[in-house]
């Protein structure tokens, strides 16, 4: 049985899963970001499957989005790339947190997330060491090349917004993505963030001997939707490595 609550965490709303009658132990946790135009509630089957495993999980709102959303989509669709960077910079109050009330255990600290939430876990992993493993499920951290076809930034703001995520960006930082284990997970036809990203991480990964702690799946057919044994890989690796 698992226990999920609602509650702020660093002034952002989260979701909160445990095993049933851990929650005020310290136990390996898990912060896993959702995708873009989605919340936490959508994607709480994640808290389910990783509190069963015995984790704790915590699932914040993105900027924009779930308890933090005006209601005005137009002006969201035109922030993807803001609000990927908010996350990925709010990830330390949220850390911190969560080390002050005492609920992880030593050492057993992990990031995961799908769609957005998979690039932010990238973008996360590579900014903070103390992060021991990461699952980036169809996601990416070519941001750079990404922001060029992927909800790209008005004309007016583009040379802005790709300035402010050019240091995010994973492509000079390799090794520390390579340094820790890394589960990629990416459906071969998904139609919204290309398959190619994640081979294309994996074979930079390779290339410079950095790809030890790698584990790279593919699913035939599969477009950009996380399907059951993407679930059950999410859980098996952080259940292996936490």
């Amino acid at each position: 049985m698992v226990e999920i609550y609602t509650q702020q965490l660093a002034g952002i709303e989260v979701l909160h899963a445990v095993p049933a009658g851990q929650k005020q132990n310290a136990l390996p946790t898990v912060l896993f970001y959702h995708g873009f135009t989605s919340s936490k509630l959508v994607y709480s089957y994640f808290a389910v499957a990783l509190a069963q495993a015995g984790m704790r999980v915590v699932m914040p709102d993105a900027q924009g989005h779930g308890a933090r959303f005006n209601g005005d989509e137009n002006a969201r669709l035109q922030q993807f790339w803001p609000i990927l960077k908010t996350s990925i910079d709010e990830f330390a109050q949220l850390r911190q947190a969560l080390m002050d009330q005492k609920l992880i255990r030593e050492g057993k600290f992990a990031v995961g997330g799908a769609s957005m939430g998979g690039m932010t876990a990238l973008g996360i992993m590579a900014r903070h060491q103390e992060v021991r493993c990461v699952a980036c499920l169809m996601g990416s951290g070519y941001f750079s090349t990404l922001a060029k076809t992927l909800f790209p930034p008005q004309e007016q703001q583009f040379d802005e917004i790709l300035a402010m995520i050019a240091e995010y960006d994973i492509s000079h930082q390799l090794e520390r993505i390579g340094d820790r284990p890394l589960l990629l997970w990416h459906g071969e036809e998904d139609d919204v963030v290309p398959a190619v990203e994640t081979w294309r991480l994996q074979q930079a990964l390779i290339q410079q001997g950095l790809d030890k702690h790698l584990t790279c799946l593919r699913e035939a057919g599969v477009k950009h939707r996380i399907t059951p044994p993407a679930l059950d890989a999410a859980a098996q690796f952080f259940a292996q490595h936490l």
